[in-house]
């Protein structure tokens, strides 16, 4: 990044020469220079300005000029003086100044350095508005690790399998639906009403969804389906929270299916986090058991949310698939028996952390499905969990 500074070459004076007369000379009026008219400007102007330009790059997701702002400044609301009150500049500024703060997290969406975004969490948490962000981040050092099938069901009351993400074909709803609509394609062609070329059609345009767009227009379609959009927003909302509380920055919550596949997102919706320790070990090498378990918990939380509130889980194939190909890239690789185990653990502990913050929970659910932004979003997390103070 590029910062503007001020040139250090000094103003050229006009010497004025005084004419014959007797007449006392006035000197030649100096034109104003820009640099002149910003010093002459009047610092609540100057600040007025610059909280706009703050608001300016917040709705153009520029998180680097955002966060440079909000670095220029001291504790948030200092800039709101007594000399402001009654004028213009005091009621901008004095509304509601730590909102303008919050707002550096709805610029992380777009931002391609993971660093900034680790940056903006920062800055917050040491400005006091997020308290609880990493507050659980030592949890990984806690509890057995060895953990059974039987271990599981008797901390969580269900079988391991309703852990297990539902397969299109392998689950009792998918049989009894599939069932069902073949059963409706033969009493429609014994009235005589051939649909078997719309059929084909309509089974041809899913395939290539499939194959070309990775489902995101059958699931588009699915999620405006109230059960499966509610479905959807528990899932994501247990990654929130839980990756939150372990103190990684989230980036953005996609919920749309088209918006995650523009981003190169898997599966139909989306929680990007960052988890800078990890990215680092990686970078040399290496993988700590600590930072692989906290990897593991985040990923697996939306599995968790779903099993707390419904009992079993139906998503969370595609965070199954990144757990896998992260375990193979372990030196030594991990077995399968001990895959199984670090899934049976890293699910149990988020399904812990959540039971311990249902409340905060619920507020990340109906904060995702009122369509509040990241910033909201972790507003409400922050009021739910100090409401329990």
């Amino acid at each position: 990044m590029m910062a503007l500074c001020a040139p250090s070459s000094s103003l050229l004076r006009l010497r004025t020469i005084p004419p014959s007369h007797s007449l006392s000379p006035r000197p030649f009026p100096r034109p104003l220079l820009r640099s002149d008219r910003a010093k002459a400007a009047p610092p609540a102007s100057r600040a007025l300005r610059e909280w706009r330009d703050y608001e300016e790059a917040v709705k153009r997701k520029d998180l680097a000029s955002a966060l440079r702002f909000l670095r220029s400044q001291s504790v948030a609301g200092d800039v709101v003086g007594d000399d402001y009150e009654g004028d213009e500049v005091g009621m901008y500024l004095s509304g509601k100044p730590e909102e303008r703060d919050w707002e550096v997290l709805d610029t992380c969406l777009n931002a391609d350095d993971m660093k900034l975004v680790t940056s903006a969490y920062a800055l917050l948490k040491d400005r006091g508005f997020l308290p609880n962000f990493g507050k659980f981040r030592s949890i990984v050092l806690e509890g057995p690790r060895d953990v059974t099938p039987a271990v599981l069901k008797s901390s969580t009351g269900l079988e391991v399998t309703r852990f297990s993400p539902k397969k299109w074909g392998l689950d009792g709803t998918s049989s009894a639906l599939l069932v069902a609509f073949l059963g409706g394609v033969s009493f429609l062609l014994s009235q005589g009403i051939d649909i078997r070329p719309n059929l084909a059609a309509i089974l041809g345009l899913a395939f290539a969804d499939s194959v070309f767009l990775g489902g995101s227009c059958l699931a588009q379609i699915s999620s405006y389906w109230p059960p499966y959009r509610r479905r959807i927003l528990v899932h994501e909302a247990g990654h929130l929270l839980t990756a939150y509380l372990m103190g990684c920055p989230i980036r953005g919550v996609i919920l749309d299916p088209i918006v995650a596949m523009q981003m190169g997102i898997q599966g139909q919706a989306g929680t990007q986090f960052w988890d800078d320790k990890m990215d680092k070990e990686l970078a040399e090498g290496r993988l700590s058991s600590t930072a692989f378990d906290r990897y593991s918990m985040v990923l697996f939380a939306g599995i968790a949310a779903e099993a707390l509130i419904y009992g079993d889980a139906e998503g969370g194939e595609n965070d199954e698939n990144m757990f896998r190909s992260l375990c193979v890239l372990l030196e030594p690789p991990l077995s399968v028996a001990q895959m199984s185990n670090q899934a049976r653990w890293a699910v149990l502990q988020s399904y812990n952390l959540l039971k311990w913050h249902k409340q905060a929970h619920r507020a990340a659910v109906n904060a995702l499905e009122s369509g509040f932004s990241l910033s909201m979003a972790i507003r409400e997390i922050e009021e739910a969990m100090s409401s329990l103070k």
